[in-house]
């Protein structure tokens, strides 16, 4: 990449064109304040290709026959904040209500619907495992599943600093991950039995769901902020059909359900029931 290659600033017109097409595919509305973040954002983008204006750039991404640039330029607008135990109350919920109902089931569903770089599937796979040490004829699986190729990657890996780690208990720290050594000395890795546990897909939230086996517990947290109403219930009535009867939904504590029409039944705060 070209840092000295310079490129006209996005216009009014570009933003609009982007972020109308980036809310098609994706769901995630662009206020017009996001634009110089746009524009930063999808400027390595234009460097690296060498195009002189973000409006060769939408038209390469509409001719790349591929699907390899809408990737990248998706990859470049995703936010992929999160944290080992983010939200702690709602895997104190978990462990307290829910999970007791699934002590006598055969297996346990979970789904981690924007997994970012894998800290919350891996929360949930050592909060649930831990659980059910005691109930041993469960089978636990969680798919955990972004729309950010960047971020499966990293995800997949299971390698974090010590400090991404600071808030996992220090039991579970040490059941759970493996310290690294030498070169790898203020790392950790998640150990295989723990990684095992999850299944890690690229899935935009905005297509058909492309499984049929219902979920039992869905968490989808700090998404459904950057969507319109109408996608926000558009997407509940989808987790909706894909959950098990009485499966949970989990969503962020910024978000609710409340402006939108659904079928679920609240159980806590930003927690909802199938029944």
């Amino acid at each position: 990449m070209d840092l000295n290659f310079q490129y006209s600033r996005m216009t009014e017109a570009e933003f609009s064109k982007f972020s109308t097409f980036i809310f098609a595919q994706t769901g995630i509305h662009l206020k017009p304040e996001k634009k110089e973040l746009l524009n930063a954002r999808l400027g390595k983008r234009l460097r690296i290709h060498k195009f002189s204006s973000f409006s060769d750039y939408f038209d390469y991404v509409m001719s790349d026959t591929s699907g390899n640039e809408l990737v990248h330029l998706i990859n470049s607008v995703s936010t992929n904040f999160t944290s080992f135990f983010r939200e702690q109350a709602h895997f104190d919920f978990l462990a307290s209500t829910v999970l007791p109902g699934y002590t006598q089931s055969h297996s346990l569903k979970v789904w981690s619907a924007a997994c970012s770089s894998g800290e919350e599937p891996y929360t949930l796979g050592m909060v649930i495992a831990d659980y059910l040490k005691q109930h041993r004829g469960v089978q636990l699986s969680i798919m955990a599943t972004d729309i950010s190729t960047k971020v499966l990657s990293i995800a997949q890996k299971g390698i974090y600093s010590t400090d991404k780690v600071a808030k996992v208990p220090s039991d579970l720290l040490r059941r759970y991950f493996q310290k690294g050594v030498g070169k790898c000395t203020g790392y950790v890795k998640a150990k295989d039995e723990l990684r095992r546990l999850v299944t890690f897909n690229r899935i935009n939230l905005m297509e058909p769901f492309p499984w049929k086996e219902k979920m039992d517990i869905i968490f989808c947290r700090n998404v459904m902020i950057y969507f319109t109403r109408e996608t926000q219930q558009e997407l509940a009535e989808k987790f909706y059909d894909c959950l098990a009867p009485g499966g949970y939904l989990f969503i962020g504590h910024s978000e609710s359900l409340t402006s939108v029409t659904h079928r679920f039944q609240q159980a806590a705060t930003t927690v909802y029931r199938k029944v």
